[in-house]
């Protein structure tokens, strides 16, 4: 079957933070097109799902957004992945594009290699992958977050190899990409952002684009339509990883906290910002309830940035809970964590 009769997919990969979701949220409200988003976390909090479902796009209902939280994509093709592709192409009504955010974590190959499986080759197409990238970071030479506060704990742990898989998940991403948005390019002046695209043209392939945005407003028109048949084209996509090497979870940690409603809004940002300095954390997300404030707080942290947003008012019977995932390497210092985010 010619790949221009088969629905396109777009796979939307990138390091913690590094703004894939606000490029979706774009994308959707934006498109036109009914689109289906199968969104991967790493951790059991859909922060990300969430998010995404409370953008209210006409193009793309709640119904229209499936959330794989059992682990990493790349590392659960065969349990969830495929059986939910399968799901969305024998709907009555199947979607017009479907657009997949990979954890931050993952590498894109293996779960490119899975639209090759009998089950959807023929009925869909990799029509391109996008891979974020934190523009502010890298114009300072860093690909996420404090990298000297992960090498002092990487040092500080005997524990973990030599490898560095912050490194190495950055490397893959790159090498599969047909394009790479360097977001949050208002941050940076125009010398900061032409340096940071040189150095990005230098790690990915000839003919590779990239594309810089504010605010993860990227046109839809620039994402979509790229008709790479990325599946087809696997060997000019080898990462550091090839397909018989392991991909190895245990080198990261994931801790999920529950805290009581926060005093108030800056309270809880210099909490969670004594935490990333105190833990190296590599991302701290969630939502919060604060007292005196009838709509819940979106927290995202990367580094040394913490951004914080009202969202939405709590539904009725809605818990005012406050639930925060921590993302770091392993040998995370829980105790450390929790104690950091107590007094918020």
């Amino acid at each position: 079957m010619n790949s221009l009769s088969k629905i396109p997919a777009t796979v939307i990969t990138g390091f913690l933070g590094a703004g894939k979701t606000t490029l979706i949220r774009h994308l959707i409200t934006h498109s036109g097109r009914r689109i289906a988003l199968i969104v991967n976390e790493f951790g059991d909090v859909g922060v990300d799902g969430d998010l995404l479902k409370s953008c209210s796009a006409a193009s793309c209902g709640a119904d229209d957004i499936v959330e794989l939280a059992n682990g990493c994509i790349c590392c659960t093709v065969a349990d969830d992945f495929v059986p939910t592709m399968t799901a969305l192409i024998e709907r009555a009504s199947p979607p017009d594009h479907i657009v997949i955010e990979t954890s931050g974590l993952a590498l894109p190959q293996p779960l490119v290699r899975a639209f090759n499986w009998p089950e959807i080759r023929t009925r869909v197409t990799v029509d391109g992958v996008i891979t974020v990238v934190d523009g502010a970071a890298f114009a300072e030479g860093r690909v996420t977050g404090d990298l000297a506060a992960l090498t002092r704990q990487r040092a500080a742990d005997p524990a973990l190899d030599h490898d560095d898989p912050v490194e190495e998940t950055f490397a893959d991403q790159l090498a599969c990409a047909d394009m790479v948005v360097m977001t949050k390019a208002d941050l940076v002046d125009e010398d900061a952002r032409e340096r940071a695209r040189a150095r990005l043209a230098g790690l990915v392939r000839d003919g590779v684009k990239i594309v810089s945005a504010a605010h993860g407003g990227v046109a839809g028109a620039v994402l979509v339509g790229v008709g790479a048949a990325a599946e087809s084209d696997l060997a000019a996509r080898a990462g550091l990883h090839d397909e018989g090497g392991d991909h190895d979870h245990d080198d990261f940690a994931t801790v999920v906290v529950e805290l009581p409603e926060a005093r108030s809004r800056e309270a809880l940002a210099a909490a969670a910002k004594r935490a990333v300095a105190a833990c190296g954390l590599l991302r701290l997300k969630g939502f919060a309830a604060v007292s005196g404030h009838d709509m819940r707080l979106v927290v995202q942290a990367v580094g040394p940035r913490i951004d914080t947003w009202f969202d939405r008012a709590f539904g009725p019977g809605e818990p005012r809970a406050t639930r925060l995932v921590a993302i770091g390497l392993k040998g995370l210092d829980e105790r450390a964590l929790r104690g950091a985010l107590a007094n918020s």
